[in-house]
């Protein structure tokens, strides 16, 4: 039974050998100048003008939600139409609850105004 995961011990054991080996080679081969502009924080291109403690705008966030939101969309619709055929009105119901969900999340992202930029 044990001889079965051999081929997958080897693997896994080539993949760290060659991951770890391939950045030894480059910590010690690999060339250190260090001056003020590599050691310097950047942010965007540009030096840090605020704390970096500061309150973001909700907008930020509710992008994010409206990115999951449509991510999440599509990762689920892709299997279902796969095997739509298959599924019967069971599956058009739960799809139907699982779009209706996120259009409810859509609706909140309208009010919410993350859909309006100044």
């Amino acid at each position: 039974m044990l001889e079965n995961y051999i081929p997958i011990l080897v693997f896994i054991v080539i993949g760290l050998g060659l991951g770890v080996g391939l950045e030894l080679v480059g910590f010690l081969l690999g060339k250190r100048t260090a001056d003020d502009a590599k050691e310097s924080p950047f942010e965007c291109g540009f030096e840090a003008f605020e704390d970096t403690r500061m309150k973001f705008d909700v907008r930020f966030y509710l992008v994010a939600i409206l990115f999951i939101i449509f991510d999440l969309e599509i990762a689920f619709l892709f299997p279902w139409a796969v095997v739509f055929n298959e599924l019967g009105w069971l599956g058009v119901g739960s799809m139907a609850v699982f779009l209706a969900l996120l259009v409810v999340g859509f609706i909140y992202e309208w009010k919410k105004g993350a859909l309006e930029w100044e």
